[in-house]
């Protein structure tokens, strides 16, 4: 089990802040493709993947990253400084 955690217009698209997710998935980008045939609403908020970061008990990561052993995965879109 794996805790997935949502920020900004990705929870606002999802609907909930974070959940909890059974999954398979080997890395970042195979869970998400895991997630997109689960229900529509994840289908359009991981339709652009430039769009969206993501961490790795947080700490960032790219969508080739193991998610193996991991607590945590948190999808945000991109920051920005200021």
């Amino acid at each position: 089990m794996i805790e997935l955690v949502y920020f900004a217009w990705v929870r606002e698209r999802i609907g909930e802040a974070r959940e909890s997710h059974e999954t398979n998935a080997k890395t970042v980008h195979d869970l998400i493709e895991e997630l997109k045939q689960k229900e529509e609403r994840y289908a359009v908020t991981f339709s652009d993947l430039s769009a969206i970061r993501v961490a790795i008990d947080q700490d960032l990561v790219d969508m080739d990253s193991s998610i193996e052993n991991a607590k945590e995965v948190a999808f945000f879109p991109p920051m920005t400084g200021g």
